[in-house]
Formats: C-alpha cells, sequence, structure tokens
C-alpha cells in the first residue's frame, strides 16, 4: 500500500499525474483523514476537485488512524503537522510498502523510521521509468513541478536528467 501526504497529492495532482499514477499501479493507495481535510476541505480547486473523485471513485482511500498517541507522538519529535505525521503513523500501522511524501521533516521521520519514502518527483520518475508517460509529457509535467514543488534547482536538473535516461 502506498501513502499519501497532503503535498505530494496535491502536487500530483497539479501536474496532471493523478490518474496516471492511479491507473496504472497494482498497490492500494490511501490517505489519512487529516490529509483528506487538507485537500478536499474548504477550497475548490481543479487539484481538489480531482483528488475528491479519486477518492469517491474508491481508487484512493480515506483510512482513519488508530493510534492518536502515535499521531501525536510524530508531530511533537519531528514538528509535523497533522497531515504528515498521520500519514507516517498510517504507514506504520498499515505496514505501508511506500510513503509518498514531500515535507522535509516527514522525509526526516521516515529514514529514522526507516519507512521507504518518495516525493513528487520520485513518482513523476516512477511514471516515465513504467512507461506510462512519454518524454515529452514527462518534461512538460516537470516544468509544472518546478513551478509548484519547492525543489532546489540542483535537484531539478537531477530529475531532468534520470527523465532523460528512459526512451
Amino acid at each position: 500500500m502506498v501513502i499519501l501526504d497532503a503535498s505530494t497529492l496535491i502536487l500530483i495532482a497539479k501536474i496532471d499525474l493523478l490518474d496516471p499514477f492511479l491507473g496504472t499501479l497494482s498497490i492500494r493507495t490511501a490517505i489519512p483523514l487529516a490529509v483528506h481535510l487538507e485537500c478536499c476541505g474548504e477550497k475548490k480547486s481543479l487539484d481538489t476537485l480531482m483528488i475528491q473523485k479519486a477518492v469517491e471513485d474508491s481508487r484512493i482511500q480515506v483510512v482513519a488512524v488508530k493510534n492518536r498517541k502515535s499521531v501525536d507522538r510524530m508531530e511533537e519529535d519531528f514538528s509535523l503537522g497533522a497531515g504528515e505525521a498521520e500519514a507516517i503513523a498510517l504507514a506504520l500501522q498499515l505496514e505501508a510498502t511506500l510513503v509518498g511524501i514531500d515535507d522535509k521533516n516527514g522525509i526526516n521521520a521516515c529514514k529514522l523510521l526507516r519507512l521507504p519514502f518518495t516525493t513528487a518527483a520520485g513518482f513523476l520518475i516512477l511514471c516515465r521509468e513504467r512507461n506510462l508517460i512519454g518524454k515529452g509529457e514527462a518534461a512538460d509535467k516537470l516544468e509544472r513541478l518546478a513551478k509548484y514543488g519547492r525543489y532546489k534547482n540542483s535537484i531539478m536538473d537531477d530529475i531532468r536528467v534520470r527523465l532523460e535516461e528512459y526512451p
């Protein structure tokens, strides 16, 4: 199971990678309640509507974290927001195979807890690697990711090179 935090899910939706990502992966995808509220709460942008539709179509499951103490501890120990803390706690609860997280403190928490993780950029590379999107489409999505994400130029250059590796 893949667990996503809000920033990664929103970025995937903003760069129009949500459908290729969800439509072709054979593993289930879930988000905790806090991430659902963060993504689909009050504002009604295009990415919000795309995420809500994926939830309504059961392509993304919304799952409650059972251990609230674990969430509180994640927030305190790693200085995480509610969404990131719930995503990591849910990943531990469900023994997730991968956590999608773009928050620096969340990434550090995953490293310390030995949880496999990736970022929205990692999902872009995965989709290109599996030939779910073409080279030109990947380049377009990378430019949009540079616009919406908070990636350093050196990281964007590395991603660009990695995307070019695939025919």
